[in-house]
């Protein structure tokens, strides 16, 4: 069977939609899950924009592997993968259904053979639940989480990614959540929930928004190869990884939108894009 009738019987059983865009969403702190401030408007204002999806898939920071693996159970947990936050938010469920057939299918889609593992195990991470509650507060949408092989270069995140782009054509919304800046070790929590960022943060979070605007894909895959200011804005891939997956989504027909567009604490940004 080809790899197009394979994509197609993915979804032979889903209802007529819209083609969905893609969305970056810089999730930030677990907070966010429960609190009401600009960053979670944004997210509910997104939500409320978008058509009822099919199905959802997240590209979450929070879940690397060793290889690529996709949640296939029936009913996910929600995962409660942080400490040291108030007992308000370890009481948050977000109960959606999983969706086991979408997620064998991509198993058996992805090229090469063998590439994604079906896992029954992890389930909804707070880079998952914590901004699609917002989006989608009911819980009634099926949502799958895709992994992050840590040891595939950039360039075939991107690549895997361009794999799942007909999906978006069958009511299937896939969310990136990270942050594009992600410094923990550099913040100043006197300042985290100030509008600040350290000079090299703003050049880095500056030249990623040029890229993306222009559709210079490339410079990003290549975030390695950018100097001082990216070194620092991105210590470790797995923040950034998931904006490199929604660029892989992306067609040259899309509308690009830049929101949250905000630094916190010095070296973080809550930057987010919708493609579409």
């Amino acid at each position: 069977m080809s790899a197009l009738n394979k994509l197609e019987n993915i979804t032979d059983s889903f209802d007529s939609s819209k083609r969905m865009p893609v969305l970056f969403l810089g999730h930030g702190s677990p907070m966010n899950g429960i609190e009401d401030n600009e960053f979670v408007r944004a997210f509910k204002k997104q939500g409320q924009q978008l058509e009822k999806p099919n199905a959802i898939i997240v590209v979450s920071a929070h879940w690397e592997t060793n290889g690529t693996f996709v949640t296939a159970m029936q009913n996910p947990r929600t995962i409660h993968d942080f400490g040291g936050f108030p007992k308000e938010l370890y009481e948050v469920q977000y109960p959606a259904p999983g969706h086991p057939k979408l997620a064998k299918e991509i198993s058996e889609f992805i090229n090469p053979a063998g590439t994604v593992h079906l896992d029954d195990k992890w389930g909804l991470d707070h880079g998952a639940w914590t901004v699609v509650k917002h989006l989608f507060p009911k819980a009634d949408i099926p949502v799958i989480q895709l992994s992050l092989d840590y040891k595939m270069t950039p360039q075939q995140h991107y690549e895997l990614a361009q794999q799942l782009k007909s999906l978006r054509e069958k009511g299937v919304l896939i969310v990136g959540s990270g942050n594009m800046v992600h410094n923990l070790r550099k913040v100043d929590f006197s300042k985290i929930n100030e509008n600040f960022g350290y000079d090299w943060a703003i050049e880095a979070d500056s030249k990623m928004k040029k890229w993306i605007l222009e559709g210079n894909h490339q410079n990003l895959i290549d975030f390695k190869k950018q100097g001082e200011a990216f070194n620092l804005a991105i210590p470790t891939p797995e923040h950034y990884l998931p904006l490199l997956y929604t660029l892989g989504l992306k067609d040259e027909k899309d509308n690009t939108t830049i929101f949250n567009d905000n630094p916190l604490g010095g070296s973080l940004t809550m930057t987010s894009v919708k493609f579409g």
